[in-house]
């Protein structure tokens, strides 16, 4: 636990919060600025900064409950649809430093949009890809 953590604060139950699922490594909880209803961020109940710096055995149960919660989300809001979101850094957006992943239930016409697309430059993706291998 990290004591300056929200969200370890939640866990220790000294903050409160509108929680939906729990069991002995994770808890889903409401997130208090959703994107549309029913937006539910899980989290592990131990610390880790993020996707990067958590254990694989971890990321693994982790993603088996997000799947249970996403399909009860759908139900229980009556979204069409939904994101699964992962930030990593502040760049991408990452607020809280505890990993977390965004249920996000999506609606038609809910005015939100994903991520506005561009083309390689000629022979880019070819470079781009190499240097991925390579770092693999």
């Amino acid at each position: 636990m990290n004591p300056d953590c929200i969200f370890c604060k939640i866990v220790k139950g000294e903050i409160p919060c509108a929680k939906v699922y729990e069991n002995q490594k994770y808890v889903a909880f409401l997130d208090i600025t959703p994107v549309n209803p029913g937006h539910t961020l899980v989290i592990p109940k131990e610390h880790y900064e993020d996707l990067l710096n958590t254990p694989d055995s971890v990321l693994d149960g982790m993603l088996n409950d997000s799947k249970k919660i996403a399909k009860a989300v759908l139900k229980a809001v009556g979204a069409e649809g939904f994101n699964l979101t992962v930030n990593v850094g502040p760049v991408s957006g990452q607020v809280v430093p505890h990993l977390h992943i965004h249920i996000m239930p999506r609606f038609p016409n809910d005015g939100h949009h994903l991520f506005k697309g561009g083309a390689y430059k000629e022979g880019e993706i070819q470079k781009v890809a190499e240097k991925i291998r390579q770092n693999l």
